[in-house]
């Protein structure tokens, strides 16, 4: 483990406070909360970002345009700066015991490492699982886009596509209108209804029958779109809706319930159903963006932290009963 500093004066000086599950955003911002508020914070990782093959971030106020690595990179220093720890590895299971008052986690890492430790936020985040059309994967994040907010300003008004293989390729069409004159959705095997058609017609949106073959690629910059049947139509970049899977393994095996609407719930500040255990960005989001998942890792690193030291008096006050007794 890396970093050194100040640890909690009051109780479980040589225990941790908290293990954090996954360094992005959410993970980070809830970490350098917590240490500044003098606990002991271990931040496991995996060293695998979801954002790592886009090269800028923005929408992010005082970071936009920086780098995805530049911000962890950042990140982890500050929170090592005030005694945060790093480990680099996979958690693979979260075991909870102790009592409704006091929980204690079992933290088990590949390689064997077993952390012990009173509260856990998973910030595990999401997988992108993308359509099985070739050059998708190998333009993810450069030209080939999810996004808008995240990159249409960057493809203003140049010729746009959407990928027809969700539903939510509509909206997204749609929406790009915005960044863009010249938008076209490739409806590939999407089925439009009759109120979708009007609408893009009214936007001014064409649609593009027939299957996607490929995405061309020359000199390592996106062409265009080939079809199976009807040749090439050019466009600058091309935006697609991937299927987001959280990364909740973790969250659900410790019996964390899941809400209407399918990702685990949580309240306001990321508290989930099992006592103890907090969830924040995309893992429980999947529209966070690296602004609002630092967001949520701060909110939660606040009432967690409340917890604790509610938690810290209870046990002084039985401490202090037993001794009179």
């Amino acid at each position: 483990m890396s970093g050194s500093g100040p640890r909690n004066g009051f109780t479980h000086e040589d225990g941790i406070d908290v293990v954090v599950i996954g360094a992005g955003a959410g993970g980070l911002n809830a970490a350098l909360v917590l240490a500044r508020a003098r606990r002991r914070v271990v931040v496991v990782d995996s060293g695998a970002p979801r954002n790592a093959p886009s090269a800028h971030l923005q929408g992010f106020l005082s970071r936009d345009g920086m780098a995805p690595s530049a911000l962890l990179e950042t990140g982890r220093a500050e929170v090592v700066g005030y005694g945060g720890e790093f480990i680099t590895g996979t958690v693979d299971a979260v075991d909870r015991g102790g009592e409704d008052v006091a929980p204690r986690f079992t933290v088990r890492l590949d390689g064997g490492v077993v952390l012990t430790a009173r509260r856990v936020v998973v910030a595990t985040g999401l997988r992108d699982e993308l359509p099985d059309i070739p050059g998708v994967r190998e333009r993810w994040g450069r030209d080939l886009l999810h996004c808008p907010y995240c990159h249409g300003y960057e493809v203003r008004d140049q010729p746009l596509g959407v990928l027809g293989t969700t539903p939510g390729a509509v909206r997204h069409a749609l929406l790009l209108r915005q960044w863009s004159d010249d938008v076209v959705l490739f409806r590939h095997r999407l089925e439009l209804t009759e109120d979708e058609r009007t609408a893009l017609a009214a936007r001014e949106v064409s649609v593009v029958e027939g299957a996607v073959k490929r995405l061309v690629v020359e000199d390592d910059r996106l062409r265009g779109v080939e079809l199976a049947q009807a040749g090439q139509v050019d466009r600058s970049a091309v935006f697609v809706v991937p299927r987001m899977v959280p990364r909740d393994g973790l969250l659900t095996a410790l019996g964390c319930e899941r809400g209407a609407e399918g990702p685990v719930a949580t309240d306001r500040s990321g508290r989930t159903s099992v006592p103890g255990v907090w969830a924040v960005g995309n893992v429980v989001d999947s529209r966070a963006l690296v602004v609002g998942s630092a967001g949520m890792g701060s909110a939660a690193a606040f009432a967690l932290n409340h917890g604790l030291v509610d938690e810290d008096i209870e046990l002084a006050v039985r401490a202090a009963a037993r001794t009179s007794a």
